[in-house]
């Protein structure tokens, strides 16, 4: 499972107003390499402007749903509201967003209005073992973990937590695991090897001037991972 995170302010591109527009280009590009998942992580942005991201990148992804994985999917970073409305394949939440399972609550009721796209997954950044179980108790479907490396987008979450945390980590859910923090094409391989059913990245992808390379070189990799699950998983 390959992740692209979305972080317009660290575009390589010239600058504009609001580079939106290279994110979205970016975003376009990405989606047709093959990756799998593209959290749109864009946290400055108002709900009115976070919903009109996620509907043009809808759009923009909507262009390559041929690739070998089908269609990628969009997930929503906070914003359970937007997700929903925007018909996105699902949110993801942080430690300190809403709670996975007032998340999983929401949904329900959303359910039965009709409302939850096919499919709609809710996830969780998690920086300890004890919050990574606490997630998968309570509903998450996915988790994200790190920072695995050092990298400068999560110095805020203290040390990198080590192939050694991140194993004990996936031994110990039963949900599936990214890794995120300073992942490259060197060090993926050991994640996937330490039980991550995917990694999850903002440079690796974005920085590339052609990510379906890097698309290329991660599959062999990832291959055989039982990941698939996720990408088909209804509510009942």
């Amino acid at each position: 499972m390959l992740c692209y995170v979305t972080d317009r302010r660290s575009l390589l591109a010239a600058p504009q107003k609001d580079l939106l527009e290279p994110l979205l280009e970016k975003i376009e590009l990405v989606a047709a390499a093959g990756v799998d998942w593209i959290q749109l992580r864009e946290r400055d942005l108002s709900g009115k402007q976070s919903a009109s991201l996620t509907r043009e990148a809808l759009h923009r992804v909507s262009k390559h749903a041929g690739h070998a994985k089908g269609r990628t999917r969009i997930l929503v970073n906070d914003r359970l509201d937007v997700a929903l409305a925007e018909q996105a394949g699902g949110v993801h939440l942080g430690e300190n967003s809403l709670p996975v399972q007032e998340a999983k609550r929401l949904l329900e009721a959303s359910l039965a209005a009709k409302s939850v796209p096919r499919g709609f997954l809710a996830g969780v950044s998690c920086h300890s073992l004890g919050a990574a179980q606490s997630a998968a108790t309570t509903g998450a479907d996915y988790i994200f973990f790190g920072p695995v490396f050092a990298t400068p987008s999560k110095a805020a979450y203290g040390a990198p937590q080590g192939l050694d945390r991140l194993a004990e980590l996936c031994s110990s859910v039963t949900i599936p695991v990214l890794a995120i923090g300073g992942i490259t094409l060197e060090n993926a391989l050991a994640c996937f090897s330490a039980g991550a059913s995917g990694i999850a990245a903002i440079r690796l992808f974005q920085d590339s001037a052609d990510p379906a390379s890097i698309v290329r070189a991660l599959r062999p990799q990832s291959s055989g991972r039982s990941t698939h699950a996720l990408d088909v998983q209804v509510f009942d």
